[in-house]
């Protein structure tokens, strides 16, 4: 693993990954010091509600972090998002 690896913010074996209410798990860049979490040029791991993800969509809306994956989390699963295949 090398520097450009690092994800900060919640462990993958995080308390919140196994709450009733986590439903997504994102890793972002922090473009903007504007940003509600992180500092610019950081790469976080967050799980989140709906409602949490929701704020999280938004503030890529704003420009303040691209999220960079997503996952759908079940009691504790994490189930990445699948790519539609075009046949």
């Amino acid at each position: 693993m090398n520097a450009d690896d690092f994800v900060g913010g919640h462990s993958i074996l995080a308390l919140e990954r196994f709450m009733d209410e986590t439903r997504h798990m994102i890793i972002f860049d922090v473009l903007s010091w504007k940003s509600p979490v992180g500092e610019k040029g950081e790469r976080l791991r967050l799980f989140l509600s709906d409602v949490g993800y929701a704020k999280a969509q938004a503030s890529e809306r704003r420009g303040e972090i691209k999220i960079r994956k997503q996952a759908a989390v079940i009691e504790g699963h994490i189930l990445p998002d699948r790519k539609k295949r075009r046949h």
